[in-house]
């Protein structure tokens, strides 16, 4: 009889490290996005596009912890409250920093009329891997050949717009 063999080490593509996230979808009174372009400091080269929001923290609530990542982030804030329901829901697992997570995440949408981003909140991780941010209209995101994340936002977007 064989022996299962044992998962990798935490952090590796067998064992990955879990981690709970809440993320903003923040959209102007243009139905414009707001998105920050980051890169995984293991390969810098390789940037991509993503939602405001990030890792929770021990024992929080998926809205504390996104109206706290949006507050961080943009200096935009807003009552928990406010949120409502997720709008969307996923498990995604990805590489970070040479280590390997598995992220289980809410995405909430807030809605502005306008707002000018200050980063100012940004941790120390954040200031090192993210290096820029804009506001950008479904039409961009139809278009582009960069990566964003998720793949599923223009759906969102139009769905958040459409209701």
């Amino acid at each position: 009889m064989s022996r299962p063999t044992p998962p990798g080490p935490l952090g590796s593509v067998e064992n990955p490290i879990p981690r709970r996230a809440a993320r903003i979808i923040l959209i102007d009174q243009a139905g414009r996005v707001l998105l920050f372009r980051g890169f995984d400091p293991a390969e810098p080269s390789r940037r991509y596009w993503f939602t405001a929001g990030g890792g929770l923290d021990e024992h929080e609530d998926s809205r504390e912890g996104a109206v706290r990542e949006l507050r961080e982030e943009t200096g935009l804030d807003v009552p928990a409250e406010s949120l409502g329901e997720p709008v969307w829901h996923e498990v995604t697992e990805f590489p970070y920093d040479g280590r390997w997570y598995r992220q289980e995440q809410d995405f909430y949408a807030v809605r502005v009329g306008s707002w000018k981003v200050n980063v100012e909140g940004f941790s120390t991780e954040e200031r090192r891997s993210i290096d820029d941010h804009r506001w950008w209209s479904l039409a961009e995101l139809d278009t582009t050949t960069e990566r964003f994340y998720p793949a599923e936002l223009p759906e969102l977007v139009r769905g958040i717009l459409n209701r």
